[in-house]
């Protein structure tokens, strides 16, 4: 299973610790962290449920989307991207 890991301000603001979640593909192992998380939803996906324009998601230290696989094996993290001037 997929080990999900949040950045430090999503954990802050949910206590949601890192953990393994069944999926195959990211945005099915993230329904299952929104499952036991409800309030992070909100802070990940827009109300289309599309990612949010400050976030970003990586496999193994390589950029994904939502739709894309995740191996059983793999680390998925899920992070705000910094922004500002």
């Amino acid at each position: 299973m997929p080990r999900i890991v949040l950045a430090p301000q999503l954990r802050r603001l949910t206590q949601a610790e890192p953990g393994t979640v069944a999926g195959s593909t990211v945005r099915e192992a993230l329904e299952k962290v929104f499952d036991a998380h409800p309030s992070l939803e909100s802070y990940v996906l827009d109300d289309q449920g599309r990612l949010r324009k400050h976030v970003a998601l990586f496999v193994d230290g390589a950029r994904v989307s939502l739709d894309d696989p995740v191996a059983p094996d793999a680390e998925l993290s899920v992070l705000r991207a910094l922004s500002g001037g």
